[in-house]
């Protein structure tokens, strides 16, 4: 018989597996205690159950993880992990440090289905929608590295694959996380960013998690030309959305907007984002672009980038630039892929490439 994939349970859901097994139900939470409270995996070490309970459930459960089969750091301190999901596909997920807090960036899916035009994850295209273990899995292995005395503070699911388009396996995950007998994580610092599968938001209300958005376009014209879902969802059905979340969770909503040369960068986009974020409760976080190889994008000059975020100052946008982390190892936002044939390992040497093939269009332009 196999055995019951302990990482895919919620506590409910263990509860009722531990009394399908003739156990007394309040086994479940001393389970979850020892092995997502301390992190005990030896059920020998388990020292408060039977040693006939302890051999049951090393024959019942199973408590492999997605084993890890690279980890890069980064110049500036974050670490990015490579996971083995099986059938040979793979997936990332990045570990940011700031001050005060320590994030892990997720992944629901390996590749996705939303082709987003300048996402590097859309150009591998969905390969597999990930199980619950292999979501808290990517939590526990990155956890289980980090020093004595430091600790993950906040998840966000913005990692590889659109979490929404995954929702069993994502608010399952998210209940683990936050199950006062295992990891016991605030809700509050749990955030789903979803690209704007409008439907699915009222289970992010009933999850407590927070609400960001991939916004990127501040008209229907813009945003169904980069994000290909705004034709299904359109923007103003994804404000009233947003709207929605607020009126019911009183929170805020963070809208993610992306800089792309001569695309969203102009001050007339700042106005029109700006009247956007007057319209829903919400923060802004720009984006500059981070390169990659074939999305036809390019990083705005570094000017453009502050007269856009000072100009949405001014007008007294709620908004802040987030700081590119881990671009040096393709573990920025928007970075993160894995079956992308020709994926350049640094990000120096794809920038190099670029900036020589851009001089050499302006000169064969001036001939």
């Amino acid at each position: 018989m196999s055995k019951i994939p302990f990482y895919d349970l919620n506590l409910e859901e263990l509860e009722k597996a531990i009394v399908g097994l003739g156990k007394q139900k309040f086994r479940a939470q001393q389970l979850f205690r020892w092995i997502y409270g301390q992190r005990v995996t030896d059920f020998s070490q388990m020292t408060n159950l039977s040693k006939d309970f302890q051999k049951e459930m090393a024959e019942s459960l199973d408590l492999s993880l997605p084993p890890l089969v690279t980890e890069k750091i980064s110049k500036d301190g974050t670490r990015k992990f490579l996971f083995d999901v099986g059938d040979s596909q793979l997936v990332e997920a990045v570990l940011i440090p700031s001050e005060g807090r320590m994030t892990l960036c997720v992944s629901s899916e390996v590749g996705c289905n939303m082709a987003c035009q300048f996402c590097y994850t859309g150009k591998q295209k969905l390969k597999r929608r990930l199980s619950s273990s292999q979501i808290v899995g990517q939590f526990l292995q990155a956890s289980d590295r980090l020093p004595e005395g430091e600790r993950i503070t906040n998840i966000v699911f913005m990692g590889m694959g659109e979490p929404l388009d995954n929702p069993d396996a994502v608010f399952r995950s998210i209940e683990i996380f936050h199950s006062t007998w295992g990891l016991n994580m605030s809700r509050k610092r749990i955030t789903v960013s979803t690209s704007g599968i409008v439907p699915m938001i009222p289970k992010v209300i009933e999850s407590g998690a927070r609400l960001a958005v991939s916004l990127n376009g501040v008209d229907d014209e813009v945003r169904s030309r980069i994000m290909p879902i705004n034709k299904k969802w359109p923007l103003e059905t994804l404000l009233e959305a947003c709207r929605e979340y607020c009126r019911i969770t009183k929170d805020l909503v963070t809208f993610e907007y992306v800089l792309l040369k001569g695309v969203t960068d102009s001050i007339q986009d700042a106005h029109k984002l700006h009247k956007i974020a007057q319209s829903v409760p919400c923060k802004v976080n720009i984006i500059p672009f981070n390169e990659h190889p074939g999305s036809g994008f390019y990083r705005p000059d570094e000017k453009v980038i502050n007269a856009f975020h000072n100009e949405l100052m001014k007008l007294g946008t709620h908004v802040l630039r987030r700081k590119t982390m881990g671009r040096d190892i393709y573990a920025a936002c928007g970075q993160l892929a894995t079956n992308v044939k020709n994926h350049p390992q640094q990000v120096g040497n794809f920038l190099a490439a670029e900036d020589k093939s851009k001089n050499l269009a302006q000169a064969e332009a001036q001939i």
